[in-house]
Order: structure tokens, then C-alpha cells, then sequence
């Protein structure tokens, strides 16, 4: 995907470079200003390569989509004040024998020199954002296809690997009463587990569930984990949300705890495993630490997978409205998500 992309953004580049600018400058006025100054004719070339390429820098279809107005309007200036600084640049005055003709001839060709800046500042600018617009709407296409086939392959693999329901649960209730008033532990492990089953098998076809119930399926997963682990283990819970029906796509943090756990947890080894999950007024902080107590080879060849695929579902989701930041440092590993649910949902 990566290639593709790559490629996709050189052809275009080439066709600016070897196609649009050439033939601005050949059928534009910029041969004109070539015999009014060579040198602002440089700085006139110069200038509309470096819009091209700092819209592209700058990808701002994604600060539009994302409506960062700020970011836009102090771009918008800059872009505007450059232009302008280059249409200021002082021209030779035209030579005439009568002084006054000479003075009105060069307020003519510096006026057309300036209407004729602006001109293919517009043109280069509209190009620009057009070629960034498809290059972004590639982009989600092309995400949003890695999201719905990946959802295809485990909803295919939840229907191969599927009992009926029913069946399923009324089992599952018969083993729960054989073990009823055996162990208290063993009770509450097994209705824990039940639980997290059942979240399974509700939200497998579901796009979206709230906050609340996702928040659930963690501190029952979280409470599983503890019961076969030991005192050695210890975790710390930090979790607080103004809004308990946000919608939240299900399952989105499981890949991180489920890392935490794998290789931070320890049954010999005093370990701390910390998880956060803040939401405020749409903003959504979700945060793991742990040291990695065993299997840091492992650790380095198996993770990456599983964050590549979450990273692409994220992006799928919530193009531009998510940041994922993960660290790896003197054997401490973090995870920081944020999430801006509530562009989402407007």
C-alpha cells in the first residue's frame, strides 16, 4: 500500500514538474517576464514550484476534512503575504522619451505582471488541492477497504468457528450451576467469562457500542486475568467518562491490554500494569504501561502486527481524528490513544 501511494505521488509530481509548470512558462506570461528580469522571473518559477510542493507538505485536505479553521487561515496568509511580497518585487522602469509615457507604461506592466502573478499562484494552487483532494480520497477509500476486509475475515472466522448461541449459553449455564457453591472464585470467574463471551458474540456484527459497555468488557477481562495471575501482578485502573453512551467501536483497546498482559504480567516478578481510558466532552485518552517482564524478543517480533493492525482499523475509523503514539523505553512499554469522537459523530 505504502508503494502505491509512493508511486501515485510521483506521477503527479512528475506531471506538475515536467507538463504544467512547463507549459505555464511557455504559453504564460513568464517568458515575458524573463525579458522584463530574469531574476524575478527565477523567483516567479521558484515561488509556484514551492506552492505545489508545500500544499502537498502541508496536506491540507486533511486540515480542511479535520476543519483545523486556524491552521487553514493562518496558511491561507501566508500564502497570501508571499504572493503579495513577490508582486511588490521592483521592477526596471520602462524606457521612453517622454518621461510621462514612461512612468504610465510601467504602471501598465507591473499592473498585468501582478494580475498575471496572482493568476498562476490561483492555478498552480487549484491544481495543488485538486491532485491532494484525490490523493485523500484514495487514501480513505483504500483504508476504508482494509477495514471492511479485515472485519469480513473475522466475522468468516467467528461464523466458522461458531456454536449455536443457544446452545452455547445453555451449556454454559448448566456448567455454572455444577460448579455453583464449589468455589466462590470459581463462580465469579466463570460469570465473568460468560460475560465476555456473550460481548462477543452481541457486538460481532456491530459497528459502534457505547462507552460504557466496552469499559465493561475490559474490567471483566482485566478481572480474569487477575484471577489466574498472583499477588505479584498488581493493576491500576484510571477510568472516567462524562458521557457513559459515547459510541465507541467495539473492541478498539483490546489489542492493548491483551499486550499488556502477554508480556507485562508476571507470576515471579513484582510488575505494575497501568490502563487509562479518560473521555471528555468527545475527547478520548486510552493508555496502557508495563514493563516488559519475559519474552522481549518476542515481544519486539509479535507487537508491531497486532499495533499495524489496529493502527489500519484506527485509520479506517477515524481518518485524521486519532493519534497513536507508542514507546518503547528501558523496558518500559506505553501505548497513548486519542480519539476526537465527537467530529465523529456530528
Amino acid at each position: 500500500m505504502k508503494s502505491l501511494e509512493h508511486k501515485t505521488d510521483l506521477i503527479f509530481d512528475l506531471f506538475f514538474c515536467i507538463v504544467i509548470m512547463p507549459l505555464l512558462i511557455i504559453l504564460g506570461p513568464v517568458h515575458y517576464w524573463w525579458k522584463i528580469s530574469p531574476v524575478f522571473s527565477c523567483l516567479g518559477i521558484a515561488y509556484l514550484y514551492g506552492c505545489y510542493f508545500l500544499t502537498k507538505l502541508l496536506a491540507l485536505p486533511r486540515l480542511i476534512l479535520s476543519r483545523s479553521y486556524y491552521k487553514i487561515c493562518a496558511i491561507a496568509l501566508l500564502f497570501l503575504l508571499l504572493t503579495y511580497l513577490l508582486t511588490m518585487y521592483p521592477l526596471p522602469e520602462m524606457d521612453f522619451v517622454i518621461p510621462s509615457m514612461s512612468e504610465y507604461q510601467t504602471r501598465v506592466r507591473n499592473y498585468n505582471v501582478t494580475i498575471s502573478v496572482w493568476l498562476l499562484f490561483l492555478v498552480v494552487i487549484c491544481y495543488s488541492l485538486t491532485v491532494a483532494f484525490i490523493k485523500e480520497l484514495y487514501h480513505r477509500l483504500l483504508m476504508q477497504s482494509i477495514v471492511e476486509n479485515q472485519r469480513d475475515k473475522s466475522e468468516l472466522a467467528l461464523y466458522k468457528a461458531q456454536i449455536n448461541p443457544h446452545f452455547l449459553f445453555n451449556t454454559l449455564n448448566s456448567l455454572y450451576s455444577l460448579i455453583l457453591g464449589t468455589s466462590r472464585k470459581a463462580e465469579d470467574a466463570f460469570i465473568k467469562f460468560t460475560e465476555l463471551l456473550k460481548y462477543t458474540y452481541v457486538t460481532a456484527n456491530s459497528d459502534w457500542v457505547t462507552i460504557s459497555d466496552e469499559i465493561g468488557y475490559i474490567n471483566n477481562y482485566i478481572d480474569l486475568q487477575l484471577i489466574r495471575l498472583d499477588s505479584h501482578t498488581a493493576v491500576v485502573r484510571d477510568f472516567s467518562v462524562d458521557d457513559d453512551f459515547a459510541p465507541i467501536p467495539p473492541m478498539i483497546f483490546l489489542t492493548f491490554v491483551e499486550n499488556a498482559f502477554k508480556y507485562g504480567a508476571s507470576s515471579s516478578i513484582d510488575s505494575v500494569i497501568s490502563i487509562k481510558l479518560h473521555l471528555n466532552n468527545g475527547a478520548l485518552l486510552f493508555e496502557t504501561r508495563n514493563r516488559i517482564v519475559k519474552h522481549p524478543d518476542e515481544f519486539r517480533k509479535d507487537v508491531p502486527v497486532g499495533i499495524d493492525n489496529c493502527r489500519n482499523r484506527l485509520s479506517g475509523l477515524f481518518p485524521d481524528n486519532y493519534s497513536l503514539d507508542i514507546k518503547e523505553t528501558g523496558g518500559l512499554f506505553k501505548v497513548e490513544l486519542k480519539i476526537n469522537l465527537q467530529y465523529n459523530h456530528e
